[in-house]
């Protein structure tokens, strides 16, 4: 049954109220017209529960806005969501993927993420060019997606809505990888399935690393807004040195703050009965939040990212395939994904929309069946990066 506005509906019921779904819920193809987004290609999905969201198709359809009955929930930059054909890569020493931040969920890899650095390259067996220049978090999120297909299906008496693109990170003599990206949202219903599978199509032996920062805003995201997670223990922090200096610690958010530096943790998390590690960050004055699953075999690391700089104020929550301590210490501690031609891998998300004080609860404690996180602001790093086995 698709349910539309408290009722229950069959796919006969839904047909004989109106010339078609779209009154309600559907998918359609936009395109942006003004500014640094001019001529982005975007898919507004809109699942008749109030859930609305865009996915970028010409941003390696990463999700941009993000809201529930007009709340916002996805974060929005001053950048805009800007041009692929503006963005320079190797800009600002490797730091211009800020110029092209925003929306609810930045892709990175495909072959790299986290900070900037120089590899080898002795993989792709050409000599002009022994080593790569890394940029922060990689290169897939200002690729555009060839649009594959997206629309209405039906499943029975059930409805889903989905769109699906391929995005290529392929040079010469060097990767070629593709990311197929496949979206979901069944109608009456807030929660976004995100399906992703990275193939290596070319012959060369070729590394691969993988990461979403998911980006949440104002309204969620104000004084007292919590974080909630199945946190073991906190394994690294980039402030140590000045842990508590700023007054903020990783459970509860403070109101936007003037000269903020950003915190960043790593957290060690505890996964549930299926294998999947849920987080949160909710709001209980307005009974709102965002819950993303992930699963722990996919995405073994949790990062925490707080930004709440007056005028950027954010916060991210970052599954990735990898420690924080970057692309040559995954290579060095033999954690590095490595794929032969023809090889993937799968990433399976959910992202749910929390719409009411009764959502948050039930969330909240889901989570804290797992384990309860640390009750203190400012708990000590471990500094123990567990090894991370079963790569290829």
């Amino acid at each position: 049954m698709v349910k539309l506005y408290d009722k229950d509906l069959t796919r006969k019921e839904v047909a004989a109220l109106s010339g078609g779904l779209g009154h309600a819920a559907g998918v359609r193809s936009l395109e942006l017209s003004d500014g640094v987004e001019r001529g982005i290609r975007m898919l507004e999905f809109r699942s008749g529960t109030g859930l609305r969201f865009t996915v970028l198709v010409d941003r390696a359809m990463d999700i941009a806005e993000c809201e529930h009955q007009g709340r916002a929930i996805g974060w929005h930059s001053p950048t805009g969501f800007r041009h692929p054909a503006l963005h320079e890569y190797e800009g600002e020493g490797g730091l211009g993927w800020l110029r092209s931040f925003s929306g609810l969920m930045v892709t990175c890899g495909l072959d790299h993420t986290l900070f900037m650095n120089e590899t080898s390259t002795e993989e792709y067996n050409y000599a002009p060019r022994q080593n790569a220049q890394h940029s922060l978090h990689g290169r897939v999120g200002t690729i555009p997606a060839r649009l594959t297909g997206y629309g209405e299906r039906w499943e029975g008496d059930r409805c889903f809505l989905w769109a699906e693109g391929v995005v290529t990170q392929a040079v010469v003599f060097g990767e070629n990888l593709e990311l197929r990206r496949r979206i979901e949202v069944e109608v009456g219903t807030n929660d976004i399935q995100l399906t992703d599978e990275v193939t290596n199509r070319g012959f060369y032996r070729t590394p691969h690393m993988y990461c979403y920062h998911i980006n949440l805003g104002h309204p969620v995201l104000e004084e007292g807004a919590r974080y909630l997670a199945p946190i073991k223990e906190v394994v690294w922090a980039a402030h140590e040195n000045t842990y508590e200096q700023q007054g903020v610690g990783y459970r509860i958010l403070p109101e936007p703050q003037q000269n903020f530096h950003e915190q960043v943790w790593q957290h060690a998390m505890v996964a549930d009965g299926a294998g999947e590690i849920p987080v949160a960050l909710v709001n209980d004055r307005l009974g709102l939040g965002l819950m993303v699953t992930t699963k722990a075999a996919q995405f073994p690391c949790q990062f925490n990212w707080q930004n709440l700089q007056a005028g950027q104020y954010a916060i991210g929550i970052e599954p990735s395939t990898h420690h924080v301590l970057g692309n040559n210490a995954a290579r060095d501690r033999g954690e590095m994904i490595w794929l032969e031609h023809g090889e993937n891998r799968r990433y399976d998300s959910r992202f749910t929309v929390l719409d009411d004080a009764a959502a948050v609860a039930s969330a909240e404690a889901k989570i804290q069946c797992i384990i309860m996180q640390p009750d203190e602001d400012f708990p000590k790093p471990t500094g123990v990066f567990a090894p991370i086995g079963g790569r290829g």
